[in-house]
């Protein structure tokens, strides 16, 4: 299968499929608390059956075209992933969305590898919208938006109970005219 390199930090972009359960499991595992500060992944992942359930249910997605999970190696150890876990074709439109453990966190990882995955969305797919949704609590998360020039385009209040806690949900989204507009603009810059 591919690996896209994300950079000169030997950082790269995979397919996470079935057979990566055990790589899966030890990389939640590790950031089973910091994950789990702002997603419910560490509780769905629990164990090797419950990661390859998980990893099941995005083969399948993904042989439906509803969606698609991607791992992020980094010298060679899985440490988090991007995903879409909406995929609308006929709609144009998706919703992105990623973990990360906290030795992995601060390098840049999930903006890099979530920059070819909406190229590919917008391009190669034909998405006009991508969607992140995240917790109002969740700033690095926020920050990867704002860096993906996406826009802020609203707050859902309360609108999910997240262990024992009403939390709120930031709406962030990129067009693909945006998308492309940007684009051109960083190219242009580059010269």
């Amino acid at each position: 299968m591919y690996a896209i390199s994300l950079g000169d930090d030997g950082a790269e972009l995979r397919p996470l499929e079935v057979w990566h359960a055990e790589e899966l499991l030890a990389d939640i595992d590790r950031g089973r608390e910091f994950i789990g500060r702002h997603i419910g992944l560490p509780d769905v992942i629990t164990d090797l059956d419950s990661a390859r359930a998980y990893l099941k249910s995005y083969a399948d997605k993904r042989g439906a075209d509803a969606g698609s999970l991607h791992g992020i190696w980094l010298g060679g150890k899985l440490v988090g992933g991007l995903l879409f876990r909406v995929w609308d074709t006929s709609g144009g439109v998706c919703e992105a969305g990623c973990w990360l453990e906290p030795a992995a966190a601060g390098r840049g990882l999930v903006t890099r590898g979530m920059r070819v995955l909406l190229e590919w969305a917008f391009e190669e797919r034909g998405m006009h919208r991508v969607e992140w949704l995240v917790s109002t609590a969740n700033e690095p998360s926020i920050g990867v938006a704002r860096r993906l020039g996406m826009t802020r385009e609203g707050v859902l209040r309360e609108n999910y109970a997240y262990r024992g806690v009403r939390a709120s949900t930031e709406v962030w989204a990129v067009l693909a005219p945006e998308w492309r507009a940007a684009r051109a603009r960083g190219a242009h810059n580059d010269h």
